[in-house]
């Protein structure tokens, strides 16, 4: 009986696994939602107002 639940834990923790692996692997609807609207951060676009007044 001891054998049996070693085995069956051990096969539930790669089942596991494996389900968290594929959920991870796998993009979710929301996410492509998400990217084109995050905003510029602030460093960048000060660092590009700089640039443009060293160039002039």
């Amino acid at each position: 009986m001891e054998k049996w639940l070693v085995i069956l834990g051990i096969w539930a923790m790669c089942a596991t696994c494996g389900v968290l692996f594929i959920r991870g692997a796998t993009r979710g609807p929301g996410k492509r939602e998400t990217e084109g609207r995050q905003a510029r951060p602030a460093s960048r676009a000060s660092a590009g107002d700089a640039r443009a007044a060293l160039n002039d």
